[in-house]
């Protein structure tokens, strides 16, 4: 375990060199009964002098229970200073982050357990060849399944607590060979899940990534011992480290705790300028 505390003042500010925020809208499908074809949106932080002559790196990052694509930049705008700070002082490298909804239609009544395991779908089809087509990705121009497999070491998902547990589900479980790296902020299976299904889902997964040779960059789980996802967090993940050889605290996996820290946005900005840190290091 690592503990982290109080962000540094100096990362709240207005940085000299400002990324932009733009909208992004892609088709998609609903994936319900009737196939419905559907318009999506989505925030794209670009940093500070984006080039299309250069290659970046890219940050699929999700929302919580309830709210839309809006939340990271848009209802807590901070989050871009911070991101604007962060590769201004170079703590972190230049990459693109984007902010989906799992949502489909703006209706947040949507049943929890079935959006955190079908967004994989749409992530995989629909959102990630779009993003990484219009914007400079590692992929350039082919966004074949093929080539997004290959380019797996360039991309990473991340979220908190709804997006958390569909960090695990829609991207480590469903998507592992094409992400290899991972931030569920808050959170593994929420307060009635069955930890050891969690447990045997994250052994299988790393198994059979090994299988077909890709390995785990960095799974950087993070909490604050006062959430209320906190205990299940810490249960599933001291499991699965022990009855896992893929998964090696210190090497591919930390869990980060805020002492103290609750489930609020204070917290979850905190772990994401903590996980750019490690994000893409290697």
């Amino acid at each position: 375990m690592k503990y982290i505390y109080e962000m540094p003042g100096e990362y709240l500010v207005k940085a000299k060199n400002q990324g932009t925020v733009e909208r992004f809208e892609y088709d998609t499908n609903t994936y319900d009964e009737n196939n419905e074809p559907l318009r999506k949106g989505a925030w794209v932080y670009l940093p500070y002098g984006y080039s299309t002559e250069k290659q970046y790196n890219v940050l699929y990052l999700l929302h919580g229970g309830g709210v839309s694509e809006d939340w990271w930049f848009k209802m807590f705008p901070d989050t871009v200073d911070i991101l604007d700070n962060m590769i201004e002082k170079g703590i972190c490298k230049p990459c693109i982050i984007v902010t989906p909804t799992y949502y489909r239609k703006g209706n947040v009544n949507e049943d929890a357990e079935y959006i955190t395991e079908h967004f994989h779908t749409e992530l995989r089809r629909d959102l990630i060849p779009q993003v990484e087509k219009h914007y400079s990705s590692y992929c350039g121009q082919d966004v074949s399944e093929k080539n997004l497999v290959a380019n797996r070491e360039h991309r990473a998902i991340a979220g908190l607590s709804l997006g958390s547990m569909t960090t695990y589900r829609a991207g480590f479980y469903n998507n592992y060979d094409i992400f290899a790296w991972y931030g569920p902020f808050s959170g593994c299976c929420g307060p009635f899940g069955d930890h050891d299904k969690e447990v045997k889902r994250i052994k299988e997964t790393l198994i059979k990534g090994y299988e077909k040779g890709h390995s785990l960059k960095y799974m950087f789980c993070a909490n604050g011992d006062k959430d209320i996802a906190y205990a299940e967090h810490i249960d599933i993940m001291t499991r699965a480290v022990k009855e896992s050889n893929f998964l090696v605290e210190g090497s591919n996996y930390d869990m980060y705790i805020i002492p103290g820290g609750v489930h609020d946005m204070k917290a979850w900005q905190l772990h994401l300028f903590h996980a750019l840190q490690v994000f893409f290091a290697s």
